[in-house]
């Protein structure tokens, strides 16, 4: 049986894009308090079925698929430039292929403009209305209004014009970024993106005879199961070791591993894998905000994702790439540990000029993943770093890492980095990390 909750989102799927959603109206038209209402909307909004636009309202969008999340719909442009809804308000949930800056002649312009494109322009009605029956929602800079036929065009072909009060650069830059953070969000892989689906989950309720663990296991060839009560939360697991010499009609709920470990869909690949590294884990239950079981993930599928995640191509580098990019090997010392070369950039640095911290960490941490990959063959997952000190180095500096692997057991590692700078040691730290067999 569905939960109320359940049934909200189910609805709010039907409606047809672009259509206005409100708390009251979902609570008038399904029975429900106004409260229970609201949290579904907030968790629609999670999943990408919704917006909240600010002078508007929020709206139903069309859920934009994993290898798409790079495009912004104008709603979401709408919030960025902290912008105000002129016309057009039904296209909002349109996704734009590339922005336009108007600053050059009309007819040049319009050769320029093309239907899923944003107009960013500023005080040029003639260019408003161009750009619209080119198929073009428009951004007007500068606080700007527009004339009222522009408006009502708008609304006709549904395709937005918005007002903000800042300049066109800025806007430029705003968009941009947020165009290149989602190229970065579109490389993290999520648990939803390799779980099981709960109608494809073997699981068990809390109820069951420990002999209907050994009828599932048959059936599936698993041994271990999430355990669920009547409304599908998630009680406990039980696994080869909890039914081992238990009576067969003896309940799961007495045999179970009660309160266990759980993510959620929006978990990153990377969170679930070491928290299964770390606590032995086999198979993880994904539940959602009342505990319900939404699927599970398996240590095999973390792994599978974590190796595809290192064959991919980064579209949006973020600073850890950058440092990545940038440490280059340096040749062999007395001994199989490398030495490698890092030059201090200024993005590198903090606001004194020096190597900032978090750039230190960074390079401690890519110097033992290297040498540790080279030795054993081996992932790396960070247990605890111990940095011992750190002197300033000034911007345009080179200085050279230096990992000696102290101990490299078949799941344990450790290994002790200095780093110089013309051969003055100016920071040393040492790396206990579990070791990850590909």
């Amino acid at each position: 049986m569905t939960t109320k909750h359940e049934q909200i989102i189910q609805h709010i799927n039907t409606l047809p894009v672009g259509e206005k959603i409100s708390v009251r109206q979902i609570a008038k038209d399904l029975k429900v308090s106004e409260g229970t209402a609201y949290r579904a909307i907030k968790d629609a909004e999670l999943k990408g079925y919704v917006s909240t636009i600010e002078r508007v309202g929020t709206i139903r969008i069309e859920q934009k698929k994993k290898e798409n999340i790079e495009r912004l719909t104008f709603a979401e442009v709408t919030n960025i430039v902290d912008g105000q809804v002129l016309g057009g308000k039904t296209g909002l949930h349109k996704t734009l292929t590339k922005f336009v800056i108007g600053a050059m002649k009309l007819e040049a312009m319009m050769r320029y403009t093309g239907a899923g494109n944003l107009l960013i322009v500023g005080n040029r009605v003639n260019a408003h209305e161009l750009a619209l029956r080119a198929g073009a929602a428009v951004l007007i800079t500068g606080g700007f209004d527009t004339e009222e036929r522009v408006k009502k065009l708008a609304d006709e072909l549904e395709l937005p014009i918005i007002s903000t009060s800042y300049d066109t650069f800025t806007v430029a830059a705003m968009i941009n970024r947020a165009i290149y953070d989602q190229l970065i969000k579109k490389e993290i892989v999520l648990v939803e993106d390799i779980l099981t689906p709960v109608e494809e989950t073997a699981f068990l309720y809390a109820t069951d005879k420990v002999e209907a663990w050994f009828e599932k296991k048959r059936e599936t060839q698993h041994s271990r199961f999430p355990v669920v009560d009547a409304n599908m939360k998630v009680q406990g697991m039980v696994t080869a070791k909890d039914v081992m010499d238990q009576k067969l009609h003896l309940s799961l709920e007495k045999v179970m591993t009660k309160n266990p470990l759980t993510v959620v869909r929006q978990t990153s690949v990377a969170s679930a894998a070491h928290m299964m590294i770390w606590e032995g884990i086999e198979v993880l239950p994904v539940i959602n905000d009342y505990q319900q079981l939404q699927g599970i993930i398996s240590r095999q599928d973390v792994l599978k994702a974590m190796q595809m995640i290192q064959r991919q191509p980064q579209m949006g580098e973020t600073i850890d790439d950058i440092i990545a990019s940038q440490l280059t090997s340096a040749g062999q010392k007395a001994g199989p540990e490398n030495i490698y070369r890092f030059e201090v950039t200024p993005q590198m640095t903090n606001q004194l000029g020096t190597i900032s911290y978090g750039v230190f960490s960074t390079l401690v941490y890519e110097a033992t993943n290297r040498v540790l990959r080279q030795q054993r063959k081996s992932d790396i997952v960070i247990e605890n770093m111990t940095i011992y000190f750190i002197k300033p180095v000034q911007m345009e500096s080179i200085i050279e890492i230096q990992p000696t692997v102290l101990e490299a057991g078949r799941k344990f590692g450790k290994v002790d980095v200095e780093l110089y700078q013309e051969s003055v040691l100016v920071g040393k730290a040492l790396l206990m990390c579990q070791l990850i067999d590909k």
